[in-house]
């Protein structure tokens, strides 16, 4: 049986919100093989998985119109402190003029459920489209990136529990690429001592969790020091500069941007309640309950994620892709029995 297929290829967005599709780009590549997995190296780009894209009918018109139904719930430059350039103090001035505003593209990748890494089947009669949400910024087109590996057949070849601690409040999001937690560091052995060279690492929340999700994006911090403290001085005044009616009528919150505060703003919020002795309160649960709600009802939030190993050429085993910014999260919406998250994270090699 033949070795994995890579490629990896360089694409160009032609407008801020755009639709390529990959599979044509490898088709006579990877014509005989039976699956290939797409990769996106971005946080504001990426794959809608199959039954998603089933669903819209691989039509190109029907995804569009399912991301702009979306970003209506996330106007650009609705003031989110993401986009306040000289706030971010980790830039130097020449990297701040290249920067993109593009908080409503995060918000947008997150909400319609898209993917850093998806598995289609060969031969696809329909397109795998990559799904661009800020493919324009200050410097013009930008470039993005994407590997696509086919194989004929997968092998499960580990399993293994994990347990991820978490606060005792009801809402919160753990950075699962955090150092502390060693969770990478357990897996990228598990691939060494396995010999893995082109698979991919399934992380699954145990069936028994509830109230949770996992996703792979930007864990940005500057959303959460400045848009949060003024939802907390004022839980209105959030919405009310993204919605025109919404201090006359509270009930037309959109369920969006109370997601919106839910994912980004979780930390401080936490914080905030601490340090006012205000956990497991009246005031934690009523805040919560307004926060936690869109995440259920209104957010794609998956219950896994998939990232991808591919061989370096260095070793006699690979390493996992990962984009610059790219980190997965896991995200509550309720507290768990005990302060802590159970997941299972299965090793799978291509052949």
């Amino acid at each position: 049986m033949a070795p994995a297929s890579e490629i990896t290829l360089n694409l160009q967005a032609r407008s801020r919100v755009d639709l390529i599709n990959v599979s044509e780009m490898v088709e006579d590549t990877l014509r005989d093989r039976h699956w290939s997995v797409y990769y996106s190296y971005h946080t504001t780009a990426g794959y809608l998985d199959p039954d998603a894209a089933a669903k819209f009918r691989h039509d190109s018109r029907q995804v569009t119109a399912y991301l702009r139904s979306v970003q209506r719930m996330f106007p650009p430059d609705a003031g989110y402190y993401h986009d306040r350039l000289q706030l971010r103090h980790e830039l130097d001035e020449a990297t701040r003029l290249q920067e993109p505003r593009n908080a409503d593209a995060h918000l947008t990748y997150i909400a319609c459920g898209l993917s850093n890494c998806v598995t289609y089947a060969n031969p696809g009669v329909a397109p795998v489209f990559f799904v661009e949400l800020d493919g324009v910024g200050p410097a013009g087109s930008r470039t993005r990136r994407t590997s696509i590996v086919g194989y004929d057949r997968e092998v499960t070849i580990q399993r293994f529990p994990i347990t991820v601690p978490v606060s005792g409040h009801l809402i919160d999001s753990v950075n699962l690429k955090d150092p502390q937690l060693g969770l990478f560091a357990q897996i990228q052995e598990a691939v060494r001592r396995l010999g893995l060279l082109h698979g991919r690492i399934d992380i699954t929340l145990e069936p028994s969790e509830e109230h949770a999700g996992l996703t792979v994006n930007e864990y940005e911090t500057l959303l959460m020091q400045y848009d949060l403290a003024e939802v907390l001085r004022n839980p209105l005044r959030f919405v009310a500069q993204r919605s025109r009616h919404m201090l006359e009528d509270p009930l037309a919150i959109p369920r969006k941007a109370k997601g919106y505060a839910k994912f980004d703003f979780v930390h401080l919020l936490n914080e905030t309640l601490d340090t006012f002795q205000l956990s497991g309160t009246l005031v934690e649960r009523l805040l919560s309950k307004f926060m936690a709600y869109p995440a259920a009802r209104s957010l794609r939030m998956k219950r896994s994620l998939s990232l991808l190993v591919t061989a370096d050429g260095r070793n006699d085993f690979g390493h996992i892709v990962e984009g610059t910014y790219q980190s997965p999260i896991l995200i509550q919406w309720g507290r768990p029995d005990r302060q802590r998250r159970r997941l299972q994270v299965s090793v799978v090699t291509f052949e």
